[in-house]
């Protein structure tokens, strides 16, 4: 089974940290259903491509999050950082967004 990877995209501002990530696969794609709209825009998205499993402990250390693709979702999620109630697919695609308390 081909090990899957991701980008990575960390933004810092004064003591919050975001952290955007997408499956590899979907990065520059768009997703529609009905009114929802998921862009998958490099802009955002796009930083160090690296392993779903390195990929999760940068989301240890994450303030907030923005998520989307099956594999980044899915490791999230079984990481316990979210609530699986939280996950909104739009054309199939996952998208998971969380805020640290």
């Amino acid at each position: 089974m081909r090990e899957a990877y991701v980008y990575v995209n960390v933004f810092n501002r004064g003591c919050q940290t975001l952290v955007a990530a997408c499956d590899r696969e979907i990065l520059g794609k768009t997703f529609k259903e009905g009114k929802l709209r998921l862009e998958i825009s490099s802009a955002f998205y796009k930083g160090s491509l690296m392993k779903v499993k390195d990929a999760v402990k940068i989301l240890d250390e994450a303030d907030i999050a923005n998520l989307s693709g099956e594999n980044i979702v899915h490791a999230a999620l079984k990481r316990g950082l979210a609530d699986p109630r939280a996950v909104i697919k739009i054309s199939g695609t996952p998208h998971l967004q969380f805020m640290k308390m």
